[in-house]
């Protein structure tokens, strides 16, 4: 029986350049974008989630202020909400062209992923939900990274919704690095085309730079003032955002405004090498070198590559 699909996914580090590639291979094949990312969901994240204007989409794109800031958006709710917006794609003939930089999202839509079917919240999650607000994310990540390092390994620090699920396990003897590994089948849901952007590093990191930079100067202070008065805090999902957790320190009193931008590079800077270690490990994605190749050879390749999947899909029908 063949797989659904073929749906295209762009993957790469934060800024290099995948959303504009995206947006024209979608123009291409007449397709429409699934963000794949999981703070773009939250409504009013604008500038420091880096979502393309909706002045300047070429496609209509998906997945994005599907959520409000109170809500933790687990990737489970991802998983089925982005499947049933590219089933509705690709009912009406129309190529979903998946695009983000956030692993697991992708990985929970395009393969088979299993969920926990709830999450207990009880007395102890209580307690390790107090630690955070009295002594915040760092002292509970602390707490996790004593007690089992493991899964301490393969969450990130600001990830507090995690960290306390990590935590919740091993009160039931359960080690949540053990329990990811068990998540993932490696069986295809989607015919997907994977394609990874990459580029020199230093030139990755200037990119980088420079995208903080205009976020600070396009209004990144406001926005997050703004989002704080509607109900915003750093102990909320939304709150542990790159970009937003530091300004929110900023407006604290915590740090100065150009501590605060100078740990976003930093942590963004972080963040990519992440993003670029998952990719290598997951090895079914084909490399699109930005330093040898341009933006329209890049199109053109991704787009010849659906182009030959959806040719051999029809003669096997």
């Amino acid at each position: 029986m063949s797989l659904p699909g073929p749906v295209v996914a762009i993957v790469g580090p934060t800024a290099s350049g995948k959303s504009s590639l995206a947006d024209h291979v979608a123009v291409a094949l007449g397709g429409e974008v699934v963000s794949v990312d999981s703070m773009q969901v939250y409504r009013g994240m604008d500038i420091g989630t880096a979502k393309t204007p909706l002045d300047q989409r070429l496609v209509p794109l998906h997945m994005v202020d599907v959520c409000d800031l109170g809500v933790d958006f687990s990737v489970q709710v991802f998983q089925a909400e982005c499947r049933e917006c590219i089933d509705g794609l690709l009912r009406r003939g129309t190529p979903p062209i998946l695009c983000g930089g956030t692993g697991l999202y992708l990985d929970s839509v395009i393969d088979e992923m299993r969920f926990p079917s709830g999450e207990k919240g009880d007395d102890n999650r209580a307690r390790y939900e107090k630690l955070l607000a009295d002594e915040g994310p760092d002292a509970l990540y602390s707490l996790l990274r004593e007690r089992d390092p493991k899964s301490a390994e393969i969450i990130h620090p600001n990830n507090s919704r995690r960290v306390v699920r990590a935590l919740e396990l091993l009160d039931e003897g359960k080690s949540y690095a053990e329990h990811h590994e068990g998540l993932l089948c490696r069986k295809p849901h989607y015919d997907a085309r994977i394609w990874a952007v990459a580029m020199d590093r230093d030139r990755l990191y200037r990119r980088i730079e420079q995208r903080v930079d205009l976020m600070v100067t396009s209004g990144l202070l406001d926005e997050v003032k703004a989002l704080r008065e509607q109900g915003l805090t750093k102990n909320s999902t939304a709150g542990q955002a790159i970009g937003y957790k530091e300004i929110l320190d900023y407006l604290d009193g915590e740090v100065s405004l150009d501590g605060a931008v100078k740990l976003i590079k930093v942590r963004t800077r972080h963040y990519a090498k992440r993003q670029l270690s998952w990719l290598r490990r997951d090895g079914r994605a084909q490399w699109l070198d930005m330093d040898q190749i341009d933006a329209d050879e890049a199109v053109k390749a991704i787009v010849d590559d659906y182009r030959a999947a959806t040719h051999r899909a029809a003669e096997e029908e």
